[in-house]
């Protein structure tokens, strides 16, 4: 987490905690010639507009207050979406026999991607449920876990 990340988390933290939302992610980077400062937020039920709008007026002021960011940026509050990747405890937990996806660093028996129902989950291992059988996948290796969403 770089410097301006971990600030704007810092700022933003007492908002959350007052309304009982969860800090998902905190970006900051350049794309084009633009400089972003994403932050995403998550609670039970799921975020609405308001809750996002909430966030961003409070997280705007004080950064104003503080002033951490020597140049102009773009600041954004939102839900990180239905296929956010997983990557706390507490994502895995919630996604808990539903749909995932895990993309590998290296391959094992020769595919790097595998989709599944999710398990378990126990901190260093994942494991699904991949064609009627248990496959465990060392998180070590593990590039990328996100839902698989259906419609």
């Amino acid at each position: 987490m770089s410097k301006i990340e971990q600030i704007a988390k810092d700022l933003v933290m007492p908002i959350l905690e007052k309304n009982n939302f969860e800090l998902v992610d905190v970006e900051y980077k350049k794309e084009g010639s633009h400089w972003y400062l994403r932050v995403y937020i998550d609670k039970e039920g799921g975020i609405t507009l308001d809750d996002c709008q909430l966030v961003s007026e409070y997280l705007s002021d004080r950064l104003d207050e503080v002033d951490p960011i020597e140049h102009s940026y773009i600041l954004e509050v939102s839900s990180p979406g239905l296929d956010r990747p997983l990557k706390k405890p507490r994502d895995f937990e919630r996604n808990i026999g539903k749909e995932i996806e895990i993309s590998l660093y290296t391959p094992i028996d020769k595919r790097k991607k595998f989709e599944g129902e999710l398990i378990e989950f126990t901190g260093d291992k994942i494991i699904i449920l991949y064609n009627g059988e248990r496959k465990e996948f060392d998180m070590k290796n593990v590039s990328l876990v996100k839902p698989v969403i259906k419609f």
